[in-house]
């Protein structure tokens, strides 16, 4: 019970942050663009990322359960994680920022584990990056993170 709550309100304090980010004016394009360098994206991912979220996307060991530090270890990036719940612009400016600073922009405070990497990383790396995670998905979970990430952009465009 415990576990489930804290990865409920982790995935619900991603995604009111991200949305709220999203409406921002300096927000960079909602949507991963379309020249993704996935080779790229892997060894990126390779030198960045495989360290806490493991060399083949599989995440931390009980990655839904607070470590004795209260964080929840790294999640998966392949399928059985919840990293394609979130749109694009949710994944990007998480990466991009890392948990902590994202939630602090919006008045939250979140202990996350997830560092930022706008200063190591090119907003086309970032994206790269994520190109290779999404490209490792099966194709009904590509459609639907797609359909997430269409109605995110719709949602921002009303908004403006």
């Amino acid at each position: 019970m415990r576990r489930s709550l804290a990865v409920a309100a982790t995935v619900a304090a991603v995604v009111v942050a991200g949305a709220l980010w999203l409406g921002r004016s300096d927000a960079p394009t909602a949507a991963m663009p379309s020249d993704i360098d996935i080779a790229q994206g892997q060894t990126l991912y390779a030198a960045n990322c495989a360290a806490c979220h493991g060399a083949d996307l599989e995440g931390q060991e009980d990655w839904q359960t607070p470590g004795p530090d209260g964080r929840l270890p790294a999640p998966p990036h392949d399928q059985t994680g919840h990293t394609w719940h979130h749109p694009d612009q949710v994944l990007f400016s998480y990466t991009k920022l890392g948990g902590r600073a994202l939630m602090a922009e919006q008045g939250m405070e979140f202990d996350s584990g997830m560092p930022g990497f706008g200063e190591q990383l090119t907003d086309q790396e970032i994206w790269n990056i994520l190109g290779y995670i999404k490209s490792t998905w099966p194709e009904r979970i590509r459609e639907t993170q797609a359909v997430r990430t269409e109605g995110e952009a719709r949602s921002r465009e009303n908004k403006q």
